[in-house]
């Protein structure tokens, strides 16, 4: 979609003006990157470890094979020490790309050629686009800057602790922006595909070979999704799971981001699970991740958890028991420092072998040189011509405003007040979040290429503007309620930009409760009220809020969730508010009303007990009142739809006498998925085929979502869940098919109470919007 005239002016202006600014100088050129096997220095020359025509294992034996245990110690943390005698320069595990390249991290650092990086929407609302080969193409521009910055010696390592896929669990949790939703299938999803483009591969996968562009990790395993509520921390927080839901809920996105993704790392959690921490815990690490779900990569741990658990959660009797416990369970690197204060003496006490310490120098070294850091300067390298010109590009620039603009959730637009007209209005526009571009990042960001308002966005629009914060912050403790009352009543039209921001919703800082923080909703209905027409609430947040009145209130005319948009995340909104642009996201969480709060963030159940009235959580369990549900989302269009075609109405597939068929009377009979294996299951794969018409007067990207349910639910299962999705564009009045292939053993199936994942027979409905279609595993 084309951006208007004047929008594109400014952008260009912004980002031409920010592009001299960092580029001009050549005073600030940075230097070369850091690497090792310099083929200048006599010393590397002939080493085995920097022969490159060597298969990789056997350099990085060599490599290990010449460390005294000293120096294999401080390459066990975070910040590893250089080794001079060998040539290896220090090296940096810990940077963040989580909606793209960020100083979060000790690595980088924007003090020289390049001092931004393109600023993509925080992940919640990237995932409300349902579009998995668009969470590919973030990702691959990701990896392409962090390249660029590495080249320009503004990295220090290449290793990205993103992404998080942890599960969306409680609206309250101050980290849920971060994550893909409350669906694991979403979740699991979106992390192969952030994998894959960040690391170099393929959208279809299996092309990547040795070589890494940038290496991606998976946090935070496993069931870690609180901060400090009510006065629980995440360091010493127990989360009591059952096997059931650790099964089908909690692990399945790191399954596939490992599977599937092939991602390079894993990091253990905080929190502990049923009584054990994370990164202690031994069959997690070890026995399901690495040799399950095959981990070709490295585990480190989330930072400081390795001095907690002696420090804080008691867990350990001594410091070295700390240290050994961490590494003997399967972990490979300390973001902190215990390791190297006490990993000397803990091998001293025999409490740990040098071989474990071998064994995680041999996952650590390989990633290093998979990157092509001892391959001499990587810039002469496979990936080296990617330089500071490709940070901050045009298309990188578009790509992030298209994101937004395709994330964004129409929430309400009663009588079609959006969108608003162009032309010979005025318009008011009223919040705290109206005139902070920051709040528009999210966390884990970055200096954007560009720093544009929703303010500016709407004033390219219209030039009657008038602008008042309404709230002294977003926590709207003083409200200058007479004073935006007064201005609504002599405008056309009113847009209030509202919501949240990193003082309410972040790491370390869960909500206590869903609604808008201070005085912000009297605000919203006095003006409301007050105002000609029906006005617009534009929302900025992570997480959900309860906005019945607002969705109830007929003074209110449109309500769009705008997440955290990004850089160009103003752009988006005024696109979508002035009709440049048909919105068509969805919601990838459920919206809780407030009276949700009164159940503990610490209750980690999924399935509902109805016995105590505990409802459940998301939409796949969730009995209770909600403000929206899961994949609601409106559109300037309507559309219909029809299932054009099944494949198959019932599985036919033959199952060896070999793998046993389960029958209880609390349940259908059941196979076990493992024990059924792949060639069957892909065997039982089919396509379904959905119709769907654009009514409307406009263009629009468009998701389809199609769920199953069990015809005849037990206790425990879920209400219904996502077996498949697809985004695709509609020109208006224009028919499309879209085609999804569904696996009954991956989508069909659930998980029992022993945590087996289990494909019950009998009767299943595929669900499309309001159509049904009914299909069988054979009884």
């Amino acid at each position: 979609m084309k951006l208007f005239t004047l929008t594109s002016f400014i952008f260009f202006f912004y980002f031409t003006f920010l592009l001299l600014l960092s580029h001009g100088d050549s005073a600030t050129e940075s230097s070369r990157p850091p690497f090792a096997c310099d083929t200048a220095n006599p010393i590397t020359k002939t080493l085995p470890f920097c022969n490159m025509q060597l298969p990789i294992t056997m350099r990085v034996w060599d490599l290990i094979s010449r460390l005294t245990l000293d120096e294999k110690i401080d390459q066990l943390v975070n910040t590893a020490a250089a080794i001079p005698r060998l040539g290896i320069p220090a090296y940096e595990w810990w940077q963040e790309a989580l909606h793209g390249v960020s100083s979060a991290g000790p690595g980088i650092r924007f003090n020289g050629t390049i001092n931004a990086t393109t600023s993509f929407p925080q992940v919640i609302l990237t995932a409300a686009t349902f579009d998995y080969p668009l969470w590919y193409r973030i990702a691959k521009v990701i990896g392409i800057e962090a390249r660029g910055v590495y080249n320009s010696g503004q990295a220090k390592g290449m290793t990205y602790w993103s992404p998080n896929v942890n599960l969306y669990r409680d609206p309250r949790w101050g980290r849920g922006q971060e994550t893909p939703g409350e669906d694991p299938f979403v979740a699991g999803k979106y992390a192969e595909a952030f994998v894959k483009g960040l690391q170099g591969d393929s959208l279809e996968g299996g092309m990547l070979g040795e070589q890494l562009q940038a290496s991606a990790c998976c946090k935070h395993l496993t069931a870690y999704d609180l901060e400090n509520w009510n006065g629980v921390i995440r360091q010493n927080f127990n989360a009591k799971v059952t096997q059931q839901d650790l099964a089908d809920t909690f692990q399945p996105p790191f399954k596939a981001c490992v599977e599937k993704g092939k991602a390079t790392c894993v990091m253990c959690a905080f929190n502990s699970v049923n009584g054990v921490p994370d990164c202690v815990n031994t069959d997690l690490l070890t026995n399901v991740a690495r040799k399950q779900w095959n981990l070709q990569g490295y585990i480190a741990s989330d930072c400081d958890s390795v001095s907690l658990l002696y420090d804080t959660q008691e867990y350990a009797q001594s410091p070295e028991d700390a240290v050994a416990d961490a590494l003997n369970a399967g972990m490979d690197l300390d973001c902190g420092t215990y390791v190297k204060d006490h990993g000397k003496k803990a091998v001293e006490q025999k409490k740990l072998a040098v071989g474990q310490i071998d064994r995680a120098l041999i996952n650590l070294f390989t990633i290093r040189m998979r990157l092509g850091l001892f391959d001499g300067d990587p810039t002469t390298r496979p990936y080296g011509e990617i330089g500071a010109d490709q940070v901050c590009s045009q298309d990188h620039q578009n790509l992030a405003i298209d994101v937004a603009r395709n994330g964004m959730v129409l929430l309400k637009n009663s009588e079609k007040l959006l969108p608003l007209p162009k032309e010979n209005i005025s318009l008011a526009v009223i919040g705290p979040n109206a005139y902070d571009w920051v709040v528009s990042l999210g966390d884990y960001a970055q200096p954007p290429c560009v720093d544009f308002t929703p303010l500016q966005a709407f004033q390219s629009y219209v030039n009657d503007t008038v602008y008042h914060k309404g709230c002294d912050s977003v926590n709207c403790t003083v409200a200058k309620i007479d004073e935006v009352v007064e201005i609504a009543k002599k405008v056309d039209y009113v847009v209030l930009v509202m919501g949240l921001d990193q003082s309410i919703e972040t790491e370390q800082l869960d909500r206590v409760d869903l609604v808008l923080p201070g005085k912000q909703q009297e605000l919203i209905d006095s003006v409301a009220n007050a105002a000609k027409k029906p006005v617009v609430l534009v929302l900025l947040t992570g997480g959900p809020v309860d906005i019945t009145s607002a969705k109830n209130n007929p003074k209110i005319g449109g309500i769009l969730w705008a997440g955290y948009p990004g850089g160009g995340g103003s752009i988006a909104i005024a696109n979508i508010i002035f009709g440049d642009h048909n919105p068509g996201g969805r919601l990838p969480v459920t919206w809780y009303p407030q009276s949700y709060t009164k159940y503990p963030l610490t209750d980690m159940r999924m399935r509902p007990e109805p016995i105590s009235g505990y409802p459940g959580r998301t939409y796949r369990f969730y009995r209770g009142p909600k403000v929206y549900e899961f994949g609601y989302g409106l559109s300037y269009s309507t559309y219909s739809y029809e299932i054009i075609s099944v494949t198959q109405n019932k599985f036919n597939f033959s199952v060896p006498f070999s793998v046993k068929k389960f029958e209880k009377l609390d349940s259908a009979p059941y196979w076990v998925v493992s024990d059924l294996g792949e060639d069957i299951c892909k065997a039982m794969s089919f396509t379904i085929t959905v119709g769907v018409t654009n009514h409307g007067d406009m263009a629009g990207k468009h998701s389809v979502l199609v769920f199953v349910r069990k015809e005849n639910p037990r206790n425990g299962d879920p209400i219904k869940q996502l077996a498949g999705f697809a985004s695709v564009n509609i020109n208006a009045g224009e028919k499309v098919e879209v085609e999804l292939e569904l696996n009954p053993c991956e989508r069909f199936s659930s998980a029992n109470e022993e945590g087996q994942i289990v494909l019950e027979e009998g009767p299943y409905v595929l669900l499309v919007e309001d159509l049904q279609y009914h299909i069988n595993v054979p009884v």
